[in-house]
């Protein structure tokens, strides 16, 4: 039997748009949500879990040998942001912000990230974005100082 590569590297990540500009129309954030499970999917990219907030994205992969976590977040921005564009959905261009975050999960806590990014709307009457993140980045002891 040859093992080649095989991998076992699930990732939470988040990333926001330019400005925090909110993508109001819930229908299209679904219609997002579906393009980019498709383009995934044609990408080698194996998602568990994903929601389309009105301002950022919460994804969670098994990370791929063939693909690094920067490629993924490049394709999956470019590839929304282009599809977003073609819809007209914004009086001017939209675009994602530069960057995002990206935490590594155990085995043991990954229905707990799924649960969490499929009951987004709801944890987000309680919080907004910007003070979530900060959470995320204390959570994973990220010196934001430093990077």
């Amino acid at each position: 039997m040859s093992i080649h590569s095989k991998t076992r590297l699930l990732t939470h990540i988040v990333w926001s748009t330019y400005k925090r500009e909110k993508v109001n129309q819930r229908i299209l954030r679904i219609e997002m949500k579906d393009y980019l499970q498709q383009y995934s999917k044609n990408h080698s990219i194996h998602i568990i879990a994903l929601y389309v907030n009105a301002d950022h994205v919460h994804l969670f992969i098994d990370l791929d040998p063939t693909h690094s976590i920067a490629s993924v977040v490049k394709l999956l921005k470019g590839a929304s942001s282009r599809w977003l564009n073609q819809q007209d959905a914004s009086k001017s261009k939209f675009s994602w912000g530069r960057g995002y975050g990206a935490f590594s999960v155990s085995e043991s806590n990954a229905h707990k990230v799924i649960k969490y990014i499929n009951n987004q709307e709801e944890h987000h009457r309680v919080r907004p974005f910007k003070e979530e993140f900060e959470v995320f980045m204390s959570a994973y002891k990220v010196d934001v100082q430093n990077r």
